[in-house]
């Protein structure tokens, strides 16, 4: 099974528990709302958990792009009324493994609105070390 395929399983189950299947130990993520890089497959797990966390099963993806290094994953989310359109850029390192987690989101209410709740979430699970 390939990295993409293996994150949709994962994603679709909710299951984070089994995130070291396809994050790189060196793997870095980045935020649409924290401007600083987050590094290490400790501080991506908890981000992707935090979100996972907020995100409700209206979450879907709709469209994809991959290649060997990377995937381009649009999704979709209603959430308290607002709809967030956004994309997860995946890069890969040479075992498959993703080494670099992008998320893009839009429009802005949904930004502002997914910054009050990950910053929740976040607080509430690591006591504030993760940089909002």
């Amino acid at each position: 099974m390939n990295t993409v395929e293996l994150w949709h399983e994962i994603s679709r189950g909710r299951e984070m528990d089994r995130l070291e299947e396809v994050l790189a130990e060196n793997c870095v993520f980045m935020s649409p709302v924290v401007h600083t890089p987050q590094k290490g497959r400790e501080l991506t797990r908890a981000y992707l958990t935090a979100a996972f966390g907020v995100f409700n099963d209206s979450f879907r993806y709709v469209k994809e792009v991959v290649t060997p290094q990377h995937a381009v994953l649009e999704f979709v989310c209603d959430l308290d009324g607002i709809v967030i359109n956004g994309v997860d850029i995946m890069t890969f390192d040479d075992a498959g493994k993703i080494v670099e987690f992008k998320v893009m989101v839009r429009p802005l209410k949904a930004v502002n609105l997914l910054h009050t709740k990950m910053k929740a979430m976040l607080e509430h699970s690591q006591g504030n070390k993760t940089g909002f």
